[in-house]
């Protein structure tokens, strides 16, 4: 059990979190809108595991992203993102179908996205990946690449690999019904994930979609019961609740002006990697994952640069 008060022992590694799954392209639209009324889109570096990657590395940490791209313009463009930002590109695969992308209508709220699949999962297991988990100290993860093989089949070697190094496992079920394929109710596998993992992070929004509308009191239970260790349910504008089973406490938002919502769960997962990778406890690393978050809110597209005021 992570307890609140409790700090991560980490064996010394060369890498601090390894960020596997999408990366991809973000067509945000220019004006807030639905996507109807929305003529002008604007191309950003996007995937949510590499988004937060690009934003550990400016928390300070040492990242990599492991993920799949084609052999397109906008493979090549992902790649020189990361390059730009010192993230090495040893671990993109490159495929011979068409880099992903999803449509954003910039949103206030959890935006509607339109995906477009191709590249992102066909993600193999291999040497590299596998020495990949033993230099990291965090393995990361997201639905999209449990979502379809042979991503899938890469996660479950991926999370077996890490549990034997006693490697930190971090997961994000941004479940989504789109990402799967239409002949399979992915609920059931995420559910299955839960139990895997020593930390969970699903927005309200998620738990609705994987256990349909309910409270967010009863939403928490659901994922104690199936077996997580450490569940941190954000709320949005409501803050967010934290359990580990035993304690349970509710944070209010720190948020102060929203404008653009897109990114801001990776911005939180950053903060609190940032904050358990240095020593804070669990319930500051926590709170310093709202702080980030927060921060992201008010800017559209990737954040450039955090103030120092933010960096641990």
């Amino acid at each position: 059990m992570l307890r609140f008060d409790s700090r991560a022992t980490f064996i010394d590694k060369p890498n601090d979190v390894l960020a596997i799954g999408e990366l991809l392209i973000d067509m945000i639209s220019e004006d807030y809108d639905d996507a109807l009324n929305c003529d002008k889109y604007y191309r950003y570096f996007g995937g949510s595991t590499a988004n937060l990657a690009l934003n550990v590395k400016k928390l300070g940490l040492k990242s990599r992203v492991v993920s799949a791209v084609g052999k397109d313009s906008f493979g090549t463009f992902l790649l020189q993102q990361l390059e730009k930002e010192g993230i090495p590109t040893d671990d993109i695969q490159k495929s011979e179908r068409s880099t992903s992308m999803v449509v954003i209508t910039k949103s206030r709220q959890t935006p509607t996205p339109i995906f477009y699949r191709g590249a992102d999962y066909q993600l193999h297991y291999t040497p590299e990946l596998a020495e990949a988990v033993k230099q990291s100290k965090i393995v990361h993860f997201s639905c999209w690449p449990i979502s379809r093989q042979p991503a899938r089949s890469t996660i479950e070697k991926v999370i077996a690999l890490a549990r034997e190094e006693g490697t930190m496992i971090g997961f994000d079920p941004n479940y989504h019904p789109a990402i799967w394929n239409h002949d399979e109710d992915g609920r059931d596998y995420v559910r299955t994930m839960i139990s895997q993992v020593d930390v969970i992070k699903p927005s309200l929004d998620d738990a609705d979609r994987i256990f349909g509308e309910d409270t967010p009191e009863n939403h928490l239970a659901r994922f104690l019961d199936l077996g997580a260790k450490l569940v941190i349910l954000t709320l949005g504008a409501d803050g967010a609740l934290v359990s580990n089973g035993t304690d349970e406490i509710h944070l209010e938002s720190v948020a102060t002006e929203v404008v653009d919502a897109t990114g801001a769960g990776d911005a939180f997962w950053s903060g609190f990697y940032a904050g358990i990778a240095k020593g804070l406890s669990v319930l500051d690393a926590v709170k310093h994952g709202m702080k980030i978050s927060a921060y992201k809110l008010k800017h559209v597209g990737p954040v450039q640069q955090f103030p120092d005021m933010l960096l641990i």
